[in-house]
Order: structure tokens, then sequence, then C-alpha cells
């Protein structure tokens, strides 16, 4: 079989030349890199849920290699090409945060002056939002609470309500943390940028890259949602597992993760990154945006690592590069269906970008990671490429008895963890969120390692005065390769004593699903509810609900400060009763409890909306296997789900009016206020 698959990979090389290579030297350079790329190329699309992907390596502003594998289309088996685009997700930082360096260098901001000087309409229910910079929103230290993104995932829908109201949905939020104090994973404030940019330079965002960057760069296929553009050139895109092509997934929040490219166009763009278009953007600009931003506020002190924020990079020394003295730069993106990776070496002028539809940026970031180091290798950069690290097998000890002083509740990625010890392991099972949960042993030294070896968790008091849980692991991807993050996956919660009545009250919430009543009917997360819904974790006894502290029966405030990604997205809970249903505000977008959804018992009649809000129902059980036929409005659409939350059907995708209702499911209507569905219910 081995052999088979070799054979088949040196068929595609020959059949698909490298492109644009510069000189005859680069050529035999570029050859064991475009191995290895294909390679790993052809790994990810054949075992890890990715329909296509694309890469471009260019070395001194000059593609060397370009090249694809998968398809663009499932249903007629077109092959992915170097003019297919993809969605860029996060990647598309850089962009925005190019912009504001660009502005910078105009003389028309000072990425120190306060961001309201330049977005007067700013203003938040916390005093200390008049301290944030733009260079706190491009090295994510703003303290922001992370993402808005009502609205902001939408099929073959640019609306932009998601841009519009930030400001108005601002206003409520308080702060995390004091500007400057750390850098957590802030979506929100590339958004704020985009703003800036659009308020300072009087251009739409969108017309703004055109003008400074797109079009001097000749980038004819980077386009934004509010671009037109041949919609088909796009990917196409699936859920894993489904042969049924997508529709177009716009994502709104265009500074944040909106713009569409190819491989070729972003790693162009990574040449202006690097330093090579001083009439873009100049030395001083490029230089600040590689400076370690992450320094300037607590953060995890391990120095190899996949984070290390610049201003918009999330690496300014990627590992594994810093183990061969070579500065890499890196960007990763995901969407919900579509992922990227940038990585740059400034000081040896090469680039490479990696896109796909299916599997995630962080195996774009590796396949990217092993081809610069074939490349790097061939041109005499490295002399050999080092073996991934290996680990032996933990060996338990003998664990101090003042390490028990660590037990307690802890809080990572919004749930919470009563972490104990028994025999000298750590119970439950511990995960950073990358890995499965897995068993810790103390092994010495004040470390806890689990049975490989490759991981290690151990207990520090920050400088700001909280104790965390940091981890350290190498997370190997078989036959892709390995990524390494260090990080405080976990921060302990004090005690907060709650009376009896606000006890009862909340233990009542503990594992209750909110749906969401304010998503437009084209958002994606119709299609994957767990996108959208919520769901918390209640520790009475603690007094908390994920991570944000009970101040009263009804409202919990957000306690989490964690740098890189563990402490992002934060939020604040806000519970209401209107006619004896129970409600969830976070932010300015509204839920409804589950046991509060109205049960769905009409078999013939219409429905109309009485705001534009997605109108929930529970399916009665006398409906239940029963086949509902409806006539949808033009503005409107619908949505099916069995008793486990798995989708039944969802007319923006199914482009169906008939479905057979499961027992026990939701059902849900939306639109704009006075659409009218009309209904009927066969009879069995």
């Amino acid at each position: 079989m081995r052999k088979k698959v070799l054979l088949l990979m040196s068929t595609l090389l020959a059949a698909a030349p490298v492109a644009s290579v510069v000189s005859a030297s680069s050529q035999s350079t570029v050859v064991p890199a475009a191995q290895t790329a294909k390679e790993l190329a052809l790994k990810i699309v054949a075992e890890y849920g990715v329909s296509g992907i694309q890469y471009a390596l260019r070395d001194h502003g000059a593609v060397v290699l370009s090249d694809s594998a998968g398809v663009y289309d499932k249903a007629t088996k077109a092959p992915v090409t170097k003019d297919t685009m993809f969605g860029i997700g996060s990647t598309s930082k850089m962009f925005v945060t190019a912009a504001a360096m660009k502005l910078a260098d105009m003389h028309r901001i000072d990425i120190d002056k306060p961001l309201t000087a330049y977005v007067k309409d700013f203003k938040m229910a916390d005093e200390r939002y008049k301290k944030i910079t733009p260079r706190m929103l491009m090295n994510h230290s703003s303290g922001l609470y992370g993402s808005h993104f009502e609205d902001g995932f939408l099929f073959d829908d640019n609306d932009t309500e998601a841009h519009d109201d930030l400001l108005a949905r601002l206003r409520s939020d308080r702060l995390k943390a004091d500007p400057g104090a750390f850098s957590v994973y802030c979506n929100d404030g590339f958004q704020l940028l985009e703003i800036m940019i659009e308020r300072v330079s009087g251009l739409s965002y969108s017309e703004f890259l055109r003008t400074h960057f797109s079009g001097p760069l000749g980038l004819s296929a980077t386009k934004t949602p509010r671009d037109s553009f041949d919609r088909s050139r796009l990917a196409r895109t699936y859920l894993p597992q489904s042969e049924q092509a997508l529709p177009v997934e716009n994502v709104n929040l265009i500074g944040t993760g909106g713009i569409y490219s190819t491989a070729e166009e972003v790693s162009k763009f990574g040449d202006v990154l690097i330093g090579n278009r001083t009439d873009l953007l100049s030395e001083h600009s490029v230089k600040a945006m590689q400076s370690h931003e992450y320094r300037k506020g607590f953060w995890v002190p391990e120095e190899t690592n996949s984070f290390n924020y610049g201003l918009g990079w999330d690496a300014v020394q990627l590992a594994p590069f810093d183990d061969y003295g070579i500065t890499a730069l890196s960007k990763g993106g995901d969407t919900t269906m579509y992922h990227a990776s940038l990585i740059t070496l400034p000081e040896h002028d090469l680039s490479m970008a990696v896109l796909s539809s299916g599997g995630a940026s962080s195996y774009n970031s590796l396949l990217a990671t092993k081809t610069l180091l074939a490349y790097a290798k061939d041109k005499g950069i490295i002399d050999e490429i080092l073996p991934d690290p290996t680990f032996e097998p933990a060996v338990k000890a003998e664990m101090p008895a003042d390490l028990e002083a660590y037990a307690g509740l802890y809080v990572t990625w919004g749930q919470l963890v009563d972490v104990q010890f028994k025999n000298g392991e750590i119970v439950p099972e511990l995960s950073d969120g990358f890995s499965p949960p897995q068993k810790f042993m103390y092994t010495g030294n004040g470390q806890f390692k689990n049975k490989s070896g490759n991981a290690t968790v151990s207990f520090e008091r920050a400088e700001n005065g909280k104790t965390y849980l940091k981890f350290v692991g190498y997370e190997s991807v078989p036959g892709i390769g390995q990524s390494v993050t260090a990080t405080y996956s976990h921060q302990k919660l004090d005690r907060n004593p709650l009376d009896l009545a606000t006890k009862k009250v909340w233990d009542a919430r503990n594992g209750k699903t909110y749906y969401p009543l304010d998503e437009k009917i084209t958002a994606v997360g119709y299609l994957v509810p767990s996108f959208m819904t919520k769901q918390f974790a209640v520790n009475t006894d603690y007094g908390y609900a994920s991570g944000a502290k009970i101040v009263s029966g009804n409202r919990a405030v957000n306690v989490v400060q964690m740098p890189i990604m563990h402490g992002r997205d934060t939020i604040d809970l806000n519970f209401y009763t209107k006619q004896q249903k129970e409600y969830l505000t976070i932010g300015a977008q509204a839920y409804i409890r589950e046991d509060a959804i109205p049960v769905f018992t009409l078999g013939s009649g219409t429905i109309r909306l009485r705001h534009d809000q997605a109108a929930w129902f529970k399916i009665d059980k006398k409906l239940a296997n029963r086949e509902l036929i409806v006539k949808v409005p033009a503005s409107g659409g619908f949505a099916v789900y069995d008793a486990k939350g798995a989708t039944v059907h969802y007319s923006k995708v199914h482009h169906k009016d008939s479905v057979v209702l499961p027992e026990g499911g939701l059902i849900v209507f939306g639109g704009k206020q006075g659409d009218v569905f009309n209904l009927k219910v066969k009879k069995n």
C-alpha cells in the first residue's frame, strides 16, 4: 500500500510542475520542499476531513512552489487550482493590522493614543475604556471581553449588522482587566480597528484595502463579503462526512476574519509584512508589528511556544523555528468551514500560505512549517532538520503534602473543574482544550505529567496574584507533525458564599440550554446549533457559573483573567423573567431557556413573526414522525432538531419545504417582523 501511495505522489508531482521557479538552482532547491508539501497535503485530505487544500511558497518575492490537493467540488470532482479562493478567517487580522499601521505611516493616527481620539462614539460601561489604544487592539491587550459574533457568520448573506451595531453593543459591556494588563485573544479589537480605519480614512474598509493594498499588489482574488466577485470561485465547503455542498459562508466581521483569497495572494501579502514593499508599509511599521508585544503584560514564563503575540501576529517567535535560531512569524485563521495559515521568515525573505476547506488551521500550519524547513535545509539556511522531541513515559514520585493547597475549583474555556489529588494523581482527568482529557501523575519538581510524558502541568501563582494551572504540551498529529503549546489553561477560583435562595435559583440553571432569539435565520449556527446555544456549568458551593461569579439570583460577572487563549470570550450573565418565562442576556443578545419554549401543536395554519427574532417551539408528541410542509416567505427560513440537538433539517441548506418531525425535537422559524409561514402537517 505504501508503494502505491508513493507512486501516486510521484505521478502527481510529475503532472503538476512547480510554478514560477526563479532559476535552475532554485528548481533543484524546491523539489524536496515540493515533495514534502505534496505528501502532507495528500495526507491531510485523506485523513483529516479536508475536501481541498492549496499552498504557495515565496522566496524573495517570487513564487517557487504553488500546488494543491483535493477537490474544489465533490460533486464534479473538479480539482483545487491556484485560482480557487478560500476564506482565510483570522488571517484577515493581518490585513486590518497593516491597514492601521498604514494610517500611522500617513500620520493619520498614533497607535498609542486613545481609540476615542479616532472613534469618538466608542463608549463602554467601564471608565477604563478611555485608556484603550489601537496598539492594545492589535496586541490583544485591550481588556475587552472578546467576541460579539451576532449575525457575523451568515450563509449567502452579507448583512452588515455585526459591523454596524458593534459600538452600541459595547456600550453595556465592562472590561475584564485594565487595558494593557495582559494579552488574550480578542476578536472585537480587530472589528474596532476596522471601524477606526473607516472613520479616519473616510473610505469603507473594503475600499481602503483595494486602494492601499489589493490594487497596488495586483491581488485580484483578495475580496471581502462586501465586494462584487464571482462566488463560484470559492472552494465548496462541507460538513464532516457530508457530500452536500453548503451555501457560501460570509464572515461579516471583516476585520476579524472576513477576507477571501488564494494561497499565492496571501503569500504575496506576506511580502508586505516581511518589509519588501516599503512603498505600501514602512520598515518602521513592519518592525513594530514584529515586536514581542506579549511581554508587556503578564504571560506564561515559557519561551518555546506556538503563541507569542506581536501586532496582529499570533506568534513572533514560532516554535520550532526558534530551535534553529530563525525568527518565524505566524498567523492562523479558522471560520466555521475554512482554515488558513501564513508563516513568514523575514530574515530569509520567505513566506508560505496554506488554505483549506475543512480541517483546521493547525494542520495547515504544520504543513507550512515542515515545507519551509525542507526548503531552508536545501537552500543551506539550516544544516539539518531536527527530529521532533520524544518523551519518556512518566514515572510517579511521592507528592509533597503542600501541593494539596492547590486543590479547589478551576475554570477553563467556560467549564468548571473541581481539582483534587488522589494517590499522587490529579482528578479528574485534565485537558488544555486542544487535546483529550488525560491523567496526570506527580513526577517531581512540582510537576505532574501524563502517561506518555509529552504534557506537563504545574501550579503557579502569577504576578497578578492569581493561581493558575500551567500546561506545557507537545501535540502530535499523526503523519503531519508536532506542535507545542505553553499556556495557563485553568484559573483557580476563590470561594464565593451564596445564600440558600440564590443557590436554589442557580442550581435550577445548571445544564439548562438557552436558545438565541436574535440570530438571523441565515446564521451558520442554525446548521451547527452548538455554536450559538448557551449552557452553563454551575457550582453553587463555590458560587460560580461557567467562570462568572454569581452576585445575585439573576446576575453573574466575569472573573476570568488568563492570557493567550483560555481566557478569551468571557461573559456576564443577566437573567430576567417575563410572563413566567426565563430569558438571558449576554451583552445585547437575548436567549430563551429551554423549559420556557412553547409546544408546537399546530396541525395546519400559519405562524406570524412578531419581531425580527427567532421563534422556537418544542415538537408535540402527537406530531412526531409526521410530515410538516412549510411555505416559507422570501426573507424567512426554518430548522428542525432531534431530541439530542442534531440538525434534521435547515431550509437554507437543504432547500426543501418539508420534513418529518422528530420525537422530542425542536423547530425554529426566523425572518423579518410580519413574515408569515403557512404550515400543514400530513396525517399518518
